[in-house]
């Protein structure tokens, strides 16, 4: 959609952002503009440049429109409908709990305390309630339905914040630092027409970190899914806090050492804490175990890499399981103890086979690694759609096969695509 250009808008009288504030300076030493026609003339185009205004003043609802535009395979259309809308910058600072005041905390002020935890349950609360989108109205909880007034629920700050006002309640860090809880914020105040917006970081989708897990409100409703780092649009422009209250990691360390409990590694386990693992690992001289990775799905490269950690200290038995306890993770997150010793000359340890890339898999394209990845398929026990072969050329029946394996891992959309990418391929030979 493209948004009209006005001359002028009507800044909001209480906004004390940059942007409103030249405006507001400008008008005054201004020639009143005058207009012809009846007064309720006047009135339409005042009313009309009000609206626009209020449409693209860090109204959050830029989200919607900023990832259509610039989405990629698997992640869902928010609606692009902006609705009616207040015509300040994101909605009125009502009430919430107590005075319900709006602003940077005091000096002086407590912050109220929290963990990661904390963070991502009351967040997964909205995207569970399915949380319509609004700049106007509040959730039963009393925060505003935007997207500052979701991130000053998920940190629990007792009031409802905005773009302007969120960094004062947190520490900025590196992306590289990010850890779920932490939020990725773009506030611009010297051009209000450019859409602010704010996300909470929920953990990255795999060992690239080009893509991560968002928790944002957006139109229509609040919605949880892989983002590209760091937004569909002005990527560049985010920047990453962490709040001042949570606990779990000093900020911008990114680097808190405490074991996140057995049941996170092992068959079947899928999250963060896995790659993480995976990345300390491979710092410490496992990267041979890795023919792709490290991801959040565990695997028998995880297994195999811990335990060869673990034997490096001399650990035998059921010591060296494989599986991390507190002494194992211990000492890799805090870069302690002895790191792996090289493979042996009888060759690597890692049998499977490396992801070729994705331009091997396309209509007319020919070549070993496509009958390498049919005749897995079938291995797998999805090659239905095989008339023939498998054989080296790229067919339809390839890609419905590879198609159907990745709905069986629970994709939807653009992630089963039917066209294999490296966690695609790591399934299917791990």
């Amino acid at each position: 959609m493209t948004v009209p250009v006005f001359e002028e808008y009507e800044p909001a009288i209480d906004c004390t952002c940059a942007g409103c504030a030249l405006q507001r300076r400008a008008a005054a030493r201004a020639v009143p503009v005058r207009y012809g026609g009846h007064p309720a003339a006047h009135g339409a185009r005042r009313a009309l440049v009000l609206a626009t205004a209020a449409g693209v003043v860090l109204s959050c609802g830029a989200a919607g429109a900023a990832a259509a535009a610039g989405r990629t395979a698997g992640a869902p259309l928010a609606d692009q409908d902006p609705g009616p809308v207040p015509d300040t910058p994101q909605g009125e600072k009502g009430p919430l709990k107590g005075s319900g005041a709006s602003g940077p905390p005091s000096d002086g002020a407590v912050l109220r305390k929290t963990t990661r935890a904390e963070i991502i349950n009351r967040a997964k609360k909205w995207v569970d309630a399915k949380v319509p989108y609004s700049m106007e109205k509040y959730w039963s909880d009393g925060y505003r339905q935007d997207c500052s007034g979701y991130v000053s629920m998920a940190w629990n700050l007792g009031t409802n914040e905005w773009t302007g006002s969120l960094a004062s309640y947190g520490t900025r860090i590196a992306r590289a630092d990010l850890q779920p809880g932490d939020m990725l914020l773009f506030h611009n105040p010297a051009d209000p027409s450019q859409g602010s917006h704010v996300t909470i970081f929920g953990g990255w989708t795999d060992y690239t970190r080009t893509h991560y897990v968002a928790y944002e409100q957006a139109r229509p409703r609040t919605r949880k899914q892989s983002t590209p780092m760091a937004y569909w649009s002005n990527s560049d422009r985010y920047v990453a806090y962490r709040y001042k209250g949570v606990s779990g990691g000093s900020p911008g360390s990114g680097s808190a050492t405490a074991f996140p409990g057995a049941g996170q590694f092992g068959p079947g386990a899928n999250n963060a804490q896995v790659t993480r693992l995976g990345e300390m690992l491979i710092a410490r001289g496992a990267k041979r175990f890795y023919a792709v990775g490290p991801g959040p799905v565990w695997g028998e490269a995880d297994r195999r890499a811990t335990q060869a950690f673990q034997q490096a200290q001399g650990w035998k038995g059921a010591e060296a399981d494989g599986l991390p306890g507190p002494d194992t993770w211990r000492l890799l997150a805090t870069g302690t103890g002895r790191d792996i010793p090289a493979a042996a000359t009888g060759g690597s340890p890692n049998t499977s086979v490396a992801f070729p890339g994705r331009g091997y898999f396309q209509p007319g394209r020919s070549n070993s690694h496509v009958d390498r990845l049919g005749r897995q398929l079938v291995k797998k026990g999805y090659g239905k759609h095989y008339v023939s072969g498998p054989d080296p050329r790229w067919t339809e029946a390839d890609r419905r096969n590879v198609e159907a394996f990745q709905r069986a891992q629970g994709w939807r959309g653009g992630a089963a695509d039917g066209y294999p990418g490296p966690e695609t391929w790591r399934r299917l030979f791990a």
